[in-house]
Formats: structure tokens, C-alpha cells, sequence
């Protein structure tokens, strides 16, 4: 692909050249109908912007194109397009305002920057009428963003429940099919590289949560600030759960949960109990699953690969071929949120659910009772209870308990004051049980 000059030629420039960008710049160099249509311009990379221009790269690719100075890309007049893929928050947050700033569309996969950053970037786009497009950002190559802003966007969506984190749902796969514990299964997602050697973001949830941001921002037309979102980890998880939730019938898979009730957002990510006849507990491995419930189009659910650079470079490339038809078009511009109406964000503590427990106790009679005590005063109607292992040489024994519909506050409470028994030696886990997917 050509350098080139002239209103039949459009420039791309790329930020970053890791297994992302380097998948990207491929791609674009050797499929120029991935981001073209008949009628459109034709495209040419410009610069990518690298740490080092003397690093060996995953792709071949012509050293004169290489750069470490963001100033030669947003000052260039043949550079019409910025796709961004260094992840994190800064620099890219910052450049991308400047970006925008001199009137270059921009294309980014980066959910983080998206969830806190997308307002005032959208803004920024607006004001200098250039396109700010962010489908890979959730999902990977998944259409979930351009369902939203397109066919979806005349309907009325009432909640979203996603799978959107492929580290943790292989994880937990692995502690359900293989009966590894926590760190077992991590440490067999790193080394297969579905596992970065800092899982953090994954393992806590906060990957999930930066997309479940744009999600509820784009399915409820109002922005939901990420740091807001109630989040929960699957690091204190056990393989033992695993089983038992099996034995009830369910399985165990961490969830983005976004609910509209009234004119309030019930939105959450945590470990939850899924029926094993719903098509969510059916997701494994590294895909990704978004369900949306709309008025009109009823219960919808987009699957696939959620990650990894083949289905990003998809979602990227998808992208970049809008920003060109739109530019040969003259079409509208497309806003992260298609309606400004602020909604409250309801807290975790007045969600109602059912729940299970695993209860470590000493093995004596009276134990049930007193723990049946606690959950009557603070209204929780128990569903069942079943006795699990026990050690003769400890004299504990396990129950795991399932209630009925309660409300968070007063179950988060009796844990509590249940931990606090002379009769209970740990409350292993507490998993809500998601039942209206």
C-alpha cells in the first residue's frame, strides 16, 4: 500500500504495534477491501506510532512508517484516520483528544478510555464533526456497539446481561470441567496467554465493568460512570462451588448485569449462579456472550470471541470502513449515547435476589437452628439446606444453603452476625443466583 496524496486516497495512522495493532496494520496492508466499499476511497497507512523504531515487529512493515512522535501523526495533513490500540488510560485518553482536537476521525478498542473518557470525547467529535467510533472496545469483533446505536436503538432496552471477559470466563471454566482451584486455573490461562502475568483487571472484574459502562450508557441512552458500578472478583471463588452449584443444577460464571427499573439503573458485576438450561451458563472458555432484552425485539443474544487480536482487528477494521463510507457519504456522525437522560444508579444494597452459601461449622447438633435463627430475624426465608463434607478429625462440617428472593442489605448482615457464631468456624462463599435471565 502506497503513500499517497489526493482526495481518492484517505490515511490511516495506528497507535500502538503490539498482537492487537500489529494484527491490525497486517490486515490493512494485505486486505484493502476489508475497509473499503465500491465507490469509496482507497486507504494508506501513514505512520504507527512504537516506543522504540528498532524493535523487531511481529509484522513486516516498511521502518519509515514507524514513529515515537505523536506531534508527526495529529500534525500531519495526510493523516485523516487515528486507530488507537495502546490500552490503558493515558496516553491514549490524551491523544485522542488531540486527535479530535485537529479534525482526525478516530477508531479505538480501548474500553477503559471509552467508559470513562467516551462524554467528552464524543463532544470533542461533535464539535470538530469527525467520527469517534469505538466497536471493538466490548466484545472484540461481537457488533454489540452499532447494534446499539443502529437497528437497537428504537427500542427500549431494559436490561443487559453479558459475559464479556474472556480471562475469567476460561478460568472459571476450568475450575467447573477441570476441578482446579483459583490460582491452578490462572496460572493455566497464563501460560496458554489468555492471562496477562498482572491479571488484575481481569480476575477483579474491572475489565468487565469499564465495558458494562458503555453497554448500559449506549442500552439506556444516559452515562454510567465505571467507578459507580458495583464490582466483585472471582479470586475467593473455590473448585468446591463448582460442584455443588453443579449438583443444585446451576452453573457459576461472572456476570456484567445491567437492569432498568423505573428511572433508575440496577447495574453490578460479580460471580453468579446461572441455570444450566440458560444459554449463558452454556458460554465456556474465551467467548463472550451479550444478551439484550428490548420491548419489541424481546430476549437477544450475540455470541463470540471476545478478545484476541483476529476478532478485534474485525471490530477495527469494521470501524474504519464506516469512517470511510462516511466520509465519501457526507453521513452523520455517531454519539456514544444516543439520548442524554440521567438515570440514578440504584445501590448493590437494595438488590433482590436469591442467594447461595457455603458455611464451614462445627459438627454438633443445635448448629442449623441458630443459623436459621439469624436468617429469620433478618427476613430471609431459606430454600434449602444440604450437608456437604465433613472432617472427623476437625469435627466441622459444610452446609450449603440456598434462600429465597431477599434483599442484599439484610442478607449481607446475617452473614454477618451468622459468621460471628460460636457454632461457624468461615463462610466460604456468598453467590447470588441471577434467575430473571
Amino acid at each position: 500500500m502506497d503513500k499517497k496524496t489526493g482526495n481518492n486516497y484517505i490515511g490511516i495512522a495506528v497507535l500502538g504495534l503490539g498482537v492487537v495493532g500489529s494484527g491490525f496494520v497486517k490486515a490493512l496492508l494485505e486486505e484493502q477491501r476489508a475497509v473499503t466499499v465500491p465507490g469509496s476511497p482507497n486507504v494508506h497507512l501513514t505512520h504507527v506510532l512504537v516506543r522504540d523504531v528498532e524493535k523487531k515487529r511481529l509484522v513486516d512493515i516498511d521502518k519509515d512508517l514507524l514513529t515515537n512522535d505523536f506531534s508527526a501523526i495529529v500534525d500531519d495533513s495526510e493523516t485523516n484516520v487515528i486507530v488507537e490500540v495502546l490500552g490503558g488510560e493515558e496516553p491514549a485518553a490524551t491523544f485522542l483528544e488531540q486527535a479530535l482536537s485537529s479534525g482526525k476521525h478516530v477508531v479505538t478498542a480501548n474500553k477503559e478510555v471509552v467508559a470513562k473518557h467516551g462524554r467528552k470525547l464524543i463532544e470533542k467529535a461533535q464539535a470538530n464533526n469527525v467520527e469517534f467510533r469505538y466497536e471493538a472496545s466490548v466484545g472484540a469483533g461481537i457488533p454489540i456497539i452499532s447494534a446499539l446505536q443502529g437497528s437497537l436503538a428504537s427500542d427500549y432496552i431494559s436490561g443487559i446481561w453479558a459475559i464479556i471477559n474472556g480471562t475469567t470466563n476460561y478460568i472459571l471454566t476450568s475450575m467447573a470441567s477441570g476441578g482446579l482451584d483459583f490460582d491452578g486455573a490462572l496460572s493455566e490461562a497464563q501460560v496458554l496467554g489468555y492471562a496477562e502475568p498482572d491479571p488484575t483487571n481481569d480476575v477483579e472484574g474491572f475489565d468487565a465493568r469499564y465495558k458494562l459502562a458503555i453497554l448500559a450508557s449506549l442500552g439506556f441512552g444516559t452515562y454510567v460512570d465505571p467507578s459507580e458500578i458495583y464490582c466483585e472478583g472471582i479470586n475467593s471463588l473455590h473448585a468446591r462451588d463448582f460442584k455443588y452449584a453443579r449438583e443444585l443444577g446451576y452453573a457459576i460464571k461472572l456476570l456484567a448485569i445491567a437492569r432498568e427499573e423505573m428511572e433508575s439503573i440496577q447495574i453490578r458485576v460479580h460471580p453468579a449462579l446461572l441455570r444450566e438450561d440458560l444459554l449463558l451458563a452454556k458460554v465456556d472458555g474465551v467467548y463472550n456472550a451479550i444478551q439484550i432484552q428490548g420491548e419489541r425485539v424481546g430476549r437477544l443474544l450475540m455470541y463470540g470471541r471476545g478478545a484476541g487480536s483476529e476478532p478485534t482487528t474485525s471490530g477495527l477494521l469494521g470501524d474504519v470502513a464506516e469512517v470511510v463510507r462516511r466520509m465519501a457519504s457526507k453521513g452523520e456522525k455517531v454519539a456514544i449515547v444516543s439520548e442524554e437522560r440521567q438515570k440514578a444508579l440504584k445501590p448493590i444494597s437494595d438488590l433482590h435476589t436469591s442467594y447461595y452459601l457455603r458455611i464451614s461449622v462445627l459438627d454438633q447438633a443445635g448448629v442449623l437452628a441458630a443459623i436459621s435463627q439469624v436468617f429469620a430475624k433478618w427476613d430471609i426465608s431459606i430454600g434449602s439446606v444440604i450437608q456437604k463434607e465433613s472432617d472427623d478429625i476437625s469435627q466441622t462440617a459444610e452446609l450449603v444453603v440456598l434462600t429465597h428472593v431477599s434483599k442484599e442489605s439484610a442478607v449481607q448482615q446475617a452473614a454477618k452476625e451468622i459468621l460471628g457464631l460460636a457454632e461457624v468456624e468461615s463462610i466460604g462463599s456468598l453467590i447470588r443466583v441471577e434467575s430473571d435471565v
